[in-house]
């Protein structure tokens, strides 16, 4: 049976305090940088990060309205899919995801989870996957599975940027600059709105091209009618496009973890601090410079790498 809002609610609100770690460095010592780590990614073992941020207003709103069924959208490795699917059974909800491309047997780790964890698991050609957002699309989709409550891919809409805000007023360590990775802009976004024009942000996109300077303008319109001019999209660290990967990438994720004992993945965090290191490196920000990188999690996904990759 489902939880009721009231639960879910007091659940939510019990959520400890989100860590933040000091780095400490030659590196960072000689360029005069002070680094911080928010460790979102301790959120919860299997809902953790940005994606706890976003579902957490989405689940709520689910429980509000009766919603018995989550139905979500994603690729094989999604991160966001494996959260919709272990916030499911966490917090009683049946959950489907239409996962983009054809079955593969047997299943990754992160469809293997998830299946473990409940989800049903339907798989759209990509032609049709692309229309996920027409309004005839999702009316058959409402036709075919029932009173299912609708979360996007990557679970970015308005309260999953609500979500996102909320991480400003939480950090209690003064910084200048604060540092995300960034998929479909959402959580860059929400921390837009949050910062509301203070400070800077800097967003690491992990998929080729600029696009998402577009999507970020349009979702801080969303969440508070405006776009901001305090951040700046990097898009040279995304070794390949989305979750493409370089054996330098998995050799950094060894020695950061070794040297920091912060487990990183290859697909957002690895790319957003091998990028913050090599701009520190070339001397981007000056003597001085607070920073504080937001850890989104993904996790989950290491499991899969490591078995293709060995790293």
């Amino acid at each position: 049976m489902t939880v009721s809002a009231q639960v879910l609610s007091d659940f939510f609100r019990r959520t400890p305090p989100v860590p933040v770690q000091k780095l400490e460095s030659e590196l960072l010592h000689g360029k005069q940088i002070e680094l911080y780590v928010r460790r979102e990614d301790l959120l919860h073992p299997d809902v953790s990060g940005n994606k706890w941020r976003k579902l957490k207003h989405n689940l709520l709103a689910a429980a509000e309205q009766h919603f018995e069924t989550l139905l979500t959208f994603g690729g094989a490795f999604s991160n966001h899919i494996a959260a919709v699917a272990a916030a499911g059974k966490l917090f009683g909800f049946k959950t489907i995801g239409l996962i983009r491309g054809e079955e593969h047997l047997p299943l990754n780790h992160t469809l293997q989870q998830a299946t473990e964890n409940g989800m049903q698991l339907h798989y759209q050609d990509r032609e049709t996957y692309r229309r996920k957002n027409e309004p005839d699309l999702q009316a058959r989709l409402k036709q075919q599975f029932g009173h299912a409550y609708l979360i996007p891919e990557g679970g970015t809409n308005a309260l999953a940027l609500k979500g996102c805000t909320e991480i400003i007023s939480e950090i209690k360590v003064d910084f200048d600059v604060l540092c995300c990775a960034a998929g479909t802009g959402g959580t860059a976004a929400g921390l837009l709105c949050g910062l509301n024009g203070s400070k800077a942000l800097l967003a690491f996109s992990a998929l080729k091209g600029d696009f998402l300077q577009q999507e970020i303008d349009a979702f801080t319109q969303i969440c508070s009618g405006r776009t901001y001019r305090n951040w700046h999209l990097q898009t040279a660290y995304h070794f390949g496009g989305y979750a493409k990967t370089k054996p330098e990438l998995f050799a950094f994720i060894q020695e950061f973890e070794q040297q920091f004992q912060i487990p990183l993945e290859p697909v957002y965090t690895a790319k957003m601090f091998f990028g913050l290191f090599e701009l520190i490196r070339q001397n981007h920000f000056p003597a001085g410079t607070k920073i504080m990188a937001l850890h989104t999690g993904g996790l989950q996904g290491n499991a899969g790498f490591k078995k293709e990759f060995n790293f």
